[in-house]
């Protein structure tokens, strides 16, 4: 059987053709000259409770309060409280801001005797007067976490802490080092040359948190890994290495990869 086509059914395929090549290198040029959209910073943190997105300066307050509690040898259920005290209060931000003289992470006020606006806007200092005031709570890690933080803050809505322990809880577990390999973050890191990465000034920072960067326990190699991820964007920090994992800030990797020359003893900076 032989098919035959008119001229015009020829010419309509020939147009249609024309066109779809040429939609093709248009689109072809488009793309070449449209840069790739590279995502923004974020960081992530993942424990067998589940999965949450923070900013890498949420992260950072996080890591820190996680850091403070462990200088002063408290258990991981006053950093479940702390948590879930600045979930409510800032969000977990450093804010300059607040009801009347309010300001910080914790939401702490100069009038009522917390320290000066200075002062309160150092989360290393604003989270060791929440400690110290926190300690000093009778039955603190037995109460409800609502009383808790509530005897602490003498906020006027005390009970709108308690809905914020299930991520305190998740966070707790991660930046404490209790979860390894939890913390997770990426920066977009386009300048040219590539900045020199900060460990210097990344160690003494972490020092005056936690008090020593020495590793003592593997759980506290982990909190020190998380510290420096958390971290990473503010010192240019590239890579993280503990325990024959490594940390890499590249947007294809997601999480903590196998390989690395850093045993339980040290965590390597680059």
């Amino acid at each position: 059987m032989h098919l035959r086509f008119s001229r015009g059914v020829i010419t309509i395929a020939i147009i249609v053709v024309v066109l779809a090549v040429g939609v093709s290198v248009g689109l072809y040029q488009l793309l070449k000259r449209t840069p790739l959209r590279v995502p923004e910073a974020y960081c992530s943190v993942t424990t067998p409770d589940g999965v949450l997105s923070l900013f890498p300066h949420q992260a950072q307050i996080a890591a820190t309060i996680a850091a403070v509690a462990a200088r002063r040898k408290l258990p991981e259920r006053a950093v479940v409280i702390a948590y879930a005290t600045a979930m409510q209060e800032s969000k977990l931000e450093n804010v300059g801001y607040g009801d009347r003289d309010s300001v910080g992470v914790f939401q702490q006020r100069e009038s009522q005797g917390w320290g000066t606006k200075k002062q309160l806007m150092d989360p290393v200092y604003a989270t060791n007067k929440f400690f110290a005031a926190l300690v000093k709570v009778k039955n603190y890690r037995k109460i409800p976490l609502a009383e808790a933080a509530q005897a602490v803050q003498r906020s006027a809505g005390g009970y709108a802490y308690a809905p914020h322990e299930s991520d305190a809880k998740l966070l707790a577990a991660a930046f404490t080092g209790r979860v390894p390999q939890s913390v997770h973050c990426f920066y977009p890191s386009d300048k040219t040359p590539a900045p020199q990465p900060r460990t210097a000034e990344a160690r003494k920072q972490l020092a005056r948190a936690l008090g020593s960067t020495a590793i003592t326990t593997t759980k506290r190699g982990w909190l020190v890994a998380a510290w420096w991820v958390a971290h990473a964007e503010k010192y240019a920090l590239s890579r993280v290495q503990y325990s024959g994992a490594t940390w890499s800030n590249n947007v294809e990797l997601e999480g903590w990869q196998k390989g690395g020359q850093a045993d339980n003893r040290q965590v390597e900076l680059a």
